[in-house]
């Protein structure tokens, strides 16, 4: 007699990849609304009067709240003693609730309102639009930031045993892909509607509804797959208080004491302080180095983001069927430590387009490398009950380079005057992450955490049962 085998809704292929697509494109169209006015700055110098150091401002009042009041601290503690479905639904509607307040401090409307004429009373260098669109902004960005880890806990949850690094690098190529399409559907839309500021926000603040939705929709399979593991006498991880073990705020003290947990976030801090500060003064480096306008250096940059979205996912499979984790760690540092050598030496030296074409599409391979790598390693190292405090911590230990390494950079260029020793600052942040990486892969070896093992394993009990239907 054969004994049927069960299965559970994410073991279904279709299943689990509706979840994927549902639970990315929120975070796509998040995506999509942190860089919809970057395009726009010279529409707000001219409708809203703001210069380069308000905008500035602005853009950095996204991490305020989860760096300085230690948002994404409770945002980790909120996803592992709520579940993934409350938080995400949560996180969703902060970013609508940000964003409208956001559309709000930049319409024409809030310009005349007592209210605006309140905040320009105060730090009248700030303006009171700035001020309201910073504080809509902030919420958006405890969302966001909060919804990335609840994003990477759903996932580990429906791909476990299964493509998961595939599965995050896919979600990683789809947010990305965001950034890419708002600078092209920002500038158009803003065309549209006679150069208006509000009419690209205000669009976005819409497609963040429509993310809303789909997790809502999302909620629903989880609910369903929650109920198939708890009839499978299976344990739950992620869903909504039905874990094995219940999080107490005392289990951040075992994360905090991890030493495997430490090297990855330092790890993680320091690739990161190498990439995204880097993307911020990289197009005027072009531009001052080759000689070339501001739009060329642009384009000539832009295919860095893109190599990176292509690559992930492929990277993610190699990952999951053949392993490696912590080797890919360590030559995705090794390729960006080079290339900012390249940046400091290399290309001044011989400054042609191709060469730094080169160099960007080498660096958009590190890119590739170490998120596919690095965000799939943390399961392997950090109890599912205490996960998502895990992915907290580390985004915020990330979030205090990304705030603090484009300052260093920018008081480095005026000291020097010239982009030498800012590349070789970022150079140096990749030498630290492959000491760093060679440590991680020497414990791993020691502690056997699997972070060199594929991903993808077989039913052990659908053998099981292979086995019992045998010995009938």
């Amino acid at each position: 007699m054969t004994k049927e085998i069960k299965q559970v809704l994410n073991d279904k292929a279709w299943a689990r990849w509706t979840a994927l697509v549902l639970v990315a494109s929120m975070m796509f169209f998040a995506y999509m609304f942190v860089d919809v006015m970057s395009p726009l700055k010279s529409l707000l110098e001219e409708k809203l009067d703001w210069n380069s150091a308000t905008f500035g401002t602005y853009a950095a009042s996204e991490y305020f709240l989860n760096v300085f009041f230690f948002f994404l601290i409770f945002a980790g503690i909120i996803l592992d003693k709520m579940g993934i479905r409350f938080t995400g639904i949560l996180s969703a509607s902060m970013m609508v609730i940000g964003a409208g307040i956001k559309l709000i401090g930049i319409s024409e409307w809030f310009q005349g309102t007592s209210l605006c004429l309140w905040l320009d009373s105060w730090w009248a260098a700030f303006p009171g639009s700035a001020k309201m669109a910073s504080f809509g902004f902030m919420i958006f960005g405890c969302g966001c930031e909060m919804a990335g880890t609840t994003v990477s806990k759903a996932i580990a949850k429906w791909f476990e045993g299964k493509e998961m690094a595939l599965a995050m690098g896919v979600e990683m190529s789809i947010a990305r892909l965001g950034v890419f399409a708002v600078m092209w559907i920002s500038p158009a839309i803003s065309g549209m509607f006679d150069q208006s500021v509000v009419a690209p926000v205000a669009f976005c603040t819409a497609l963040l509804l429509i993310g809303l939705i789909c997790y809502t929709v999302f909620t629903f399979m989880d609910r369903t797959l929650d109920r198939e593991l708890a009839a499978d006498g299976a344990s739950v991880s992620g869903g909504e208080g039905a874990s094995d073990e219940e999080f107490h705020i005392s289990d951040l003290g075992k994360i905090l004491s991890s030493k495997m947990f430490w090297l990855v976030a330092l790890l993680c801090v320091l690739y990161y302080s190498g990439i995204f500060p880097f993307q911020r003064y990289a197009p005027n480096y072009v531009q001052e180095t080759l000689n070339v306008s501001a739009e060329t250096a642009a384009r000539l940059f832009s295919v860095f983001p893109i190599l990176a979205m292509v690559l992930t996912p492929f990277l993610g499979a190699f990952l999951d069927y053949k392993g490696h984790g912590a080797t890919m760690l360590i030559v995705g540092a090794v390729i960006m430590t080079c290339c900012h050598l390249g940046f400091a030496f290399l290309l001044p030296a011989v400054p042609q387009v191709w060469l730094a074409v080169t160099l960007i599409l080498i660096l958009g391979v590190s890119f590739s490398l170490v998120p596919a790598a690095l965000w799939p390693s943390v399961p392997k190292i950090i109890n599912a009950n205490i996960l998502g405090s895990a992915y907290c911590l580390i985004f915020w230990i990330q979030n205090i380079g990304l705030c603090l390494v484009p300052l260093l950079i920018g008081e480095t260029l005026d000291a020097t005057g010239g982009y030498r020793v800012p590349m070789l600052i970022f150079a140096s942040f990749g030498v630290l992450a492959i000491i760093f990486g060679i440590w991680l892969k020497a414990l791993n070896s020691k502690y056997h955490y699997g972070l060199e093992e594929p991903n993808v394993k077989k039913n052990v009990k659908a053998e099981e049962m292979e086995v019992q239907s045998i010995d009938q």
